[in-house]
Formats: structure tokens, sequence, C-alpha cells
């Protein structure tokens, strides 16, 4: 492969004359499909209100086809948050449907999501609290 399919593939700008290589899209990683883009928008309109996602629930989200639109998933989402913290919960399961959330809630972050498949023969353990919406 030639220098310059990569750097085309990889999605990174390449100016002449410096050792200076920058991704091209601020906050989305080279390489994001259409859906994780989306997604993050949707999070930074958010804003440090909402609830955040570690990069390893973003990976299950999208891996797992999980809508957080869908049936305004994300807002209820942040009301269980808030109502877990109101409680005193450390870290919560949220049920919400057919998805369930692990949330940190002192840290207001997701740890993983998991769909009904995916919980099937699973075990949650260290939480300390449960909500469903």
């Amino acid at each position: 492969m030639l220098i310059n399919e990569y750097v085309k593939l990889r999605n990174v700008s390449v100016s002449t004359g410096s050792t200076a290589v920058t991704p091209k899209n601020k906050g989305v990683s080279p390489g994001q499909s259409d859906f994780a883009k989306e997604l993050q928008s949707q999070l930074d309109a958010l804003g440090s209100s909402g609830v955040q996602f570690s990069k390893h629930a973003m990976d299950r989200i999208a891996e797992r086809n999980i809508d957080l639109s869908e049936d305004n998933r994300l807002d209820r989402l942040n009301r269980a948050v808030t109502l877990a913290g109101e409680k005193g919960s450390d870290d919560a399961l949220v049920m919400i449907d057919s998805t369930a959330f692990l949330v940190s809630i002192k840290n207001n972050k997701v740890i993983t999501t998991l769909t009904a498949d995916d919980m099937q023969g699973n075990i949650f353990t260290n939480i300390d609290s449960t909500v469903i919406m």
C-alpha cells in the first residue's frame, strides 16, 4: 500500500515539510461509522448535564445497534441516573425497555450496555441499585 493510500484510508491530513499529522475531524476518531458520529453529536449536544459514555459503552452501543433516540431512551437514562443519585447509589443497573445500562452513578458514566439477548445467563455484580424506566 502506498503512503498516500494509507493516509486517505486513515482520514488524516499531512502537510509537507512538517512531521505533524492531524485528524481532519475533531472529536470523531478516523474510521468511525456514521452511527458513531451521530451518537457523538447527540452526546455533545447534551453537554455536561447528561450522562457520559465510556469508550467501551460506545463500542457496545454501535456493535449491538442500540438506538438511544428510540422511545426517548437517552432522556429516560438521564432521569434514571438522576433518580439513582438522589437515592445515594454508586453503581446501578438501569433497565430501559429491553436494554440494560451499567452505570457508575458517582462518575455519571455508562460503563456498558446490553440487549435482552446479551443479558441471558449473565450475573450483574458490584451494583447497589436497579432502576427500571
